[in-house]
Formats: C-alpha cells, sequence, structure tokens
C-alpha cells in the first residue's frame, strides 16, 4: 500500500503509464472508443510526445493546460502528457455555455487550451477576453485549420508527430498539484478545486481496488464523463492502476448509447447516474446484464440512489448498483455499498482508508438518527479552492472536509442522504429533505423524475412544492395529481406531501447529474404563490 501522506519524489504517470510497460502490457488495450483503440505501449510513447510537445511550445511548470475534449483515446494521451510535463490538466465540461468557459479560462488564467475543433469554435466570443490563453491545440481539426488571431493554434497530432519522442517526466513532488476540476455547480458558481499527485493512486486503491474489486482482466464503461471526478476514477485511474480496459462513448450519454456499449463490448463494470439508471428501466431493450453477458458490478454516485430504483435494478439486470458518494473535494467516492453488503435506500458505509463524521452547526458530532452536515477526511482530499480563501477555510477545516450534505446514520452504522445543507427546510417545525419527497414521488408508476424545493404559502409558510417528469402515457389530470400527493403522504410522511406540484419535460441538472434546486427555486422567486 501506498504511504499517500510521505511527501517524496513523485508524479502519478509512473504508476498509471510507465509502470504497465514492465509488467508486459505494452500491447494491451488500455482505451477503446467508437472509431479507435490505444494500447498501454501507445499511451506511454504519445503522452512523452505531447509532455515533450507542450515544453517546445513554451508551456511552462505548473501552469495550467485547459482540456475541453469529448471522451476518446485522445483525452488520456492529454490528460497523462501534461501531468507528465509538470504542468497542471484542467479537464472542463463539455457541456457549458459561452459564459461559463470564459470564467473558468478567465479564472484558471490557462496558458493553453487542448480542446475538441467545434468544442473550441462555440467558445470563440470570449477569447478576446482571455489575455492568459495563448496556446491553443486542436483535436479532429481538418486540413482547413480555424484561425484564432492572436494565439498559436496547432493540430494535436502535428504537435504529437513533430515532439521529441525522447521520454521525459517532470521531476515533481506527491505534494505537487498535478490537476484541477472545477465543481459542478449544483448549488452556484463553480470554484476550481486543486488536486495533488497521489490523489489519484488514493482513490483507485481504496474504493476502485478496495470496494469496487476492480481487476487486470475488467472492461468498464462509465457513462460519467471523464471531465467530471467520478468519471475520470471510473475510466482513468481506476483501470489504469491494474491494468485493465475502458470504453469511452463521446457523445452524450443516453439509454441507447449504453446499450450499444455494452452489446458491443460487454464490459464487466458499468458505471452510472440515478438518472440514467431510471431513464434505463424505462428503456424497452433492458433486460439481464443490459447486453453484457460478463456484466458483474454496476456502481452509482452523483446523487443518492432512491431504494426502489436499486432493488427494481437487480431485479430486471440481475446486478447490484453500489450506491455512493463522493465529491470533487474529496476526488472520489468516500462513502458507499460495497459488494455483499448492501442496504438499499442507504449510501453505505465509510470507504475503508476514510473517516466521516455528522455533525451539527458547532461542528458537535450527533448520535445515531439525527441529522446533521457530513464531514469526512483522508488522502485524497483537495488542497483548496483557486482563489477562494474564505471558501477554503470552511470547506477544508484541518484534516476535515466539509461536503455540504446533509445525512443521518443508523443505529448498524449505514449513512442516508438527506439533501444539500442549503437544500433542506422545515415544514410545521420538522425538517424535510428534498430527497425523501422525490424519492417517493418516483416511486409511483407514473413519475419519471422529480425535484422538490421549499416554497413559501400566502401566509409566508414553508411548504413541498415538487416538479415532475411524467412517464409516456401519463397525463398530470387533477386525479393524478391528487394521487401523487396520497401517495407521498403514505410513503414519506403526511407532511412531506407537495402542496403544488409543477409539470415539467425536464430538470435543472449538472452534467454530472445533479438536480440544480437552484435553479427551480430562483425561478420559483419569481412566481407568486398560487393559493
Amino acid at each position: 500500500m501506498h504511504d499517500f501522506s510521505r511527501r517524496r519524489p513523485y508524479n502519478a504517470v509512473s504508476d498509471f503509464v510507465d509502470s504497465h510497460i514492465a509488467h508486459g502490457r505494452a500491447g494491451k488495450v488500455a482505451f477503446i472508443d467508437p472509431d479507435r483503440s490505444l494500447t498501454y505501449g501507445e499511451l506511454l510513447a504519445r503522452s512523452v510526445r505531447f509532455a515533450n510537445a507542450l515544453r517546445a511550445l513554451g508551456i511552462r511548470h505548473e501552469e495550467r493546460v485547459a482540456l475541453l475534449l469529448h471522451d476518446t483515446v485522445d483525452y488520456p494521451v492529454a490528460f497523462w502528457g501534461t501531468i507528465r510535463a509538470g504542468s497542471v490538466a484542467l479537464p472542463l465540461n463539455t457541456f457549458l455555455t459561452v459564459s461559463q468557459y470564459a470564467y473558468m479560462l478567465s479564472d484558471s488564467r490557462a496558458a493553453a487550451l487542448v480542446a475538441s475543433t467545434p468544442l473550441v469554435e462555440s467558445i470563440r466570443p470570449a477569447l478576446e477576453k482571455l489575455p492568459h490563453l495563448k496556446t491553443i491545440i486542436l483535436v479532429d481539426a481538418g486540413d482547413d485549420k480555424p484561425d484564432f488571431p492572436g494565439r498559436d493554434v496547432y493540430r494535436f497530432e502535428d504537435v504529437i508527430a513533430q515532439a521529441s519522442g525522447e521520454t521525459f517526466t517532470a521531476e515533481t513532488l506527491s505534494d505537487d498539484v498535478a490537476f484541477w476540476m472545477y465543481t459542478s455547480g449544483s448549488t452556484g458558481d463553480p470554484k476550481g478545486v486543486k488536486h495533488v499527485h497521489t490523489s489519484l493512486m488514493a482513490t483507485a486503491k481504496l474504493f476502485g481496488q478496495g470496494v469496487v474489486g476492480i481487476h487486470e482482466g475488467d472492461v468498464v464503461h462509465s457513462a460519467a464523463k471523464l471531465f467530471f471526478a467520478y468519471g475520470l476514477g471510473n475510466a482513468m485511474t481506476f483501470p489504469l492502476s491494474v491494468g485493465a480496459t475502458a470504453v469511452l462513448w463521446p457523445q452524450r450519454p443516453t439509454p441507447d448509447g449504453v446499450l450499444e456499449v455494452m452489446r458491443k463490448h460487454c464490459p464487466t463494470i458499468f458505471y452510472g447516474v440515478p438518472s440514467l439508471y431510471t431513464a434505463l428501466l424505462a428503456h424497452s431493450g433492458i433486460a439481464k446484464g443490459m447486453g453484457s453477458d460478463r456484466l458483474r458490478v454496476c456502481v452509482s454516485a452523483g446523487e443518492a440512489l432512491p431504494a426502489h430504483v436499486g432493488e427494481r435494478w437487480r431485479d430486471v439486470v440481475g446486478v447490484d448498483v453500489l450506491d455512493g458518494i463522493g465529491s470533487t473535494e474529496m476526488l472520489q467516492t468516500f462513502l458507499s455499498n460495497r459488494p455483499g453488503d448492501i442496504r438499499y435506500g442507504s449510501t453505505g458505509k465509510p470507504v475503508p482508508g476514510y473517516e466521516t463524521r455528522i455533525v451539527d452547526d458547532k461542528g458537535h458530532e450527533l448520535a445515531a438518527g439525527e441529522v446533521g452536515e457530513l464531514i469526512v477526511r483522508g488522502p485524497s482530499a483537495a488542497e483548496g479552492y483557486w482563489n477562494q480563501r474564505a471558501k477554503s477555510r470552511r470547506t477544508f477545516a484541518g484534516e476535515w472536509t466539509y461536503t455540504g450534505d446533509k445525512f443521518r446514520r443508523d443505529a448498524d452504522g449505514y449513512y442516508y442522504y438527506c439533501g444539500r445543507t442549503d437544500d433542506m427546510f422545515k415544514v410545521s417545525g420538522m425538517w424535510v429533505s428534498p430527497f425523501d419527497v422525490e424519492a417517493a414521488l418516483i416511486s409511483h408508476e407514473a413519475v419519471l423524475e422529480a425535484a422538490v424545493i421549499g416554497k413559501e404559502d400566502a401566509d409566508g409558510l414553508v411548504k413541498p412544492k415538487a416538479f415532475i417528469v411524467l412517464k409516456n402515457g401519463y397525463v398530470a389530470d387533477d386525479s393524478l395529481l391528487e394521487k401523487l400527493r396520497l401517495h407521498v403522504k403514505e410513503t414519506a410522511g403526511a407532511w412531506k406531501y407537495p402542496r403544488w406540484i409543477e409539470l415539467r419535460e425536464g430538470l435543472p441538472r449538472t452534467a454530472t447529474g445533479k438536480i440544480q434546486r437552484f435553479k427551480l427555486r430562483d425561478e420559483d422567486t419569481r412566481t407568486p404563490p398560487d393559493d
């Protein structure tokens, strides 16, 4: 086992890329996308060339290199090449707006951008406000390479082909920052989270190997993308830590896309988010193994998995779902169910190597059954937020990281998610977790998705309001809405039923699948009470 706390010369690329050659895996496939594959030997050679290319282009040690890429075999080359060079890799969400990209690229002062050509075209209007961004490297650029005035523009394949192939790895320390990830924005503006070189192997050893049980013979597919901390572990560091193979999907994850991958490549491990598991269960093509007769474990994170979804998945697909919780700040999952120890509806128990507590507003630990904020400590905690001193001090308190998530723990030591600290509200003096009401709503046969917020009525009292997406074939008439209210009363508690129910075609979510309740609250404050 690695000593993750000892400060020493270390570059993460040595474990995740270089070590496989000594283990005889040079010819083994590491990554597969719909068009290409990449062996471990090719990953080593191309990451070396990309590292040398960055140095030749004048990208310095510790400068940020933003990655705005779809999930293809180019992604690991750019990510590990940047880290090999001693620069800081900065994966960016591919589903954002121009203003959000402008904010992140400006905030990070990224010196270079490696981007899929269509994606960089979408942020052209923001480039004039980014004085630090000097270099743009385009993936999949055609013969007519686009011009970006004031920037040096290169083709990804050209810089690799022209770079030196001489093995080179920057002299970094275990405590050096290797990469950043911006928070998903489920509660507002994203924050740049700084992670050191050892964080990657810590999560791979403790959760990937210790809980999921990933091994060299596995083939994995993660619907969660590589720009997301959850996806980065699932499809990058976990398989690379043991010499397994990851199947990448560059398009937006849909039930059709997932089932296509499962049938073609027969993965042994699948990672998803609760909303995708729900959508897959509603798909006509769902069956045992999802098309893979080798599927042995499924994993969920992003938000809590409702008990009935996990139970139905086990019944229909024949494989259990390991529901857990992680965060960008902790990089990966630190609280989880595990094979042979699953309690659906709970988030399981602490991953060995992590310690968790539930505390009140003053930091005092609470007894079983009481609801408070979850705090965690472990070797993958981030160094802090970039240029957010006050928020860093609030979140990273010594060895402990404050998650902003409300939990309770039962007498058997299982943890139950109750919502974000700023999502909780009281009705008739009693706390209401939006998640409890949402879980009750989607357990009804008519409801596909649900989100719940607190809303003031005409008397200024806070009551639950629900936003729902119905399954095909159902109509939101008065009879159905009344049935839904009664269903929540019987399932979650009489005081928790939604006084208002609003039909939606979709819910605002982050790219990681988390419901953005703050957006629903913001929209709702502009609407007067209707009772």
